[in-house]
């Protein structure tokens, strides 16, 4: 049996939820419920908002005033995944799409991150934690990854902390078999221990860094080749748009050190 509920629409709310409890909702959310899925008073609605699990409530309420009232917890709050998305920004509908998939992906905090060839330098923070909760909502995920301001590939660096691993994907890796690459982790500069040297005390956290399609720059490649605690990982023999490569390159981290395994 599937552990939610498949069919019951889910709404992300900014309120503590518990038995018995009313929670307001915006405009937005109260049209979408009344008049795009066209629900009526006493229907069913999923309600999260990443901290007390997921609430089953019924519908209250018609026109601009609605509201949710709250019944029983029908999942307990699930801890995320400690992965940092680390990217450079893309224009809207493109961003859009890898803002999604990074969510289903299990990401816990998104990064924009400016580098010498990244093509967008403005992206809206908005719109991105828009696509974060959409995307949370329709694939049954309880938190909403953490949204940061861009922040220069220099600041990044400085702000970076070794004890995560941090994997990035580099088309001139020398490595071109990426199971092989996240199988090992860099330490310094002559040692290579298995990962699961560095996890045995718990989940490993990990940063995945996707640069622009421009590639990085050569001095933005050496800084990163200086750090400790990394995995250059080639994404195999075509050239990858950037938002394809953070489905493919998320998918690799989950599989052979994530929460697939």
């Amino acid at each position: 049996m599937a552990g939610y509920d498949f069919r019951s629409p889910r709404l992300f709310v900014d309120a503590a939820l518990a038995p018995g409890a009313t929670v307001a909702l915006t405009k937005p959310q109260a049209h979408y419920l009344s008049n795009v899925l066209r629900l009526k008073p006493g229907s069913a609605v999923l309600a999260f908002n990443g901290l007390d699990g997921e609430w089953r409530t019924s519908l209250e309420g018609t026109g601009k005033r609605v509201a949710l009232a709250v019944q029983e917890r029908t999942r307990e709050q699930t801890t995320a995944s400690d992965l940092h998305y680390l990217f450079a920004p893309l224009k809207h509908e493109r961003l859009d799409y890898m803002m999604q998939k990074a969510v289903e992906m299990g990401v816990s905090r998104l990064q924009p991150v400016l580098t010498r060839h990244t093509q967008v330098n403005r992206i809206n923070l908005e719109r991105m934690r828009a696509n974060a909760i959409e995307a949370a909502e329709q694939c049954g995920i309880l938190t909403v990854p953490e949204i940061h301001a861009p922040l220069t590939f220099g600041r990044m660096i400085a702000a970076r902390k070794p004890d995560r691993l941090l994997v990035f994907c580099d088309e001139d890796a020398k490595s071109k078999d990426p199971v092989a690459a996240l199988g090992v982790a860099r330490l310094g500069p002559e040692t290579l221990l298995p990962l699961t040297s560095v996890s045995a005390d718990g989940p490993q956290p990990i940063a995945v860094l996707i640069g622009p399609e421009g590639g990085f720059a050569d001095e933005e490649r050496a800084a990163l080749l200086d750090l400790p605690n990394i995995v250059r990982l080639s994404l195999g023999p075509r050239i990858l748009r950037a938002d394809t490569a953070a489905v493919a390159a998320l998918a690799l981290v989950q599989t052979v050190l994530g929460d697939w395994r």
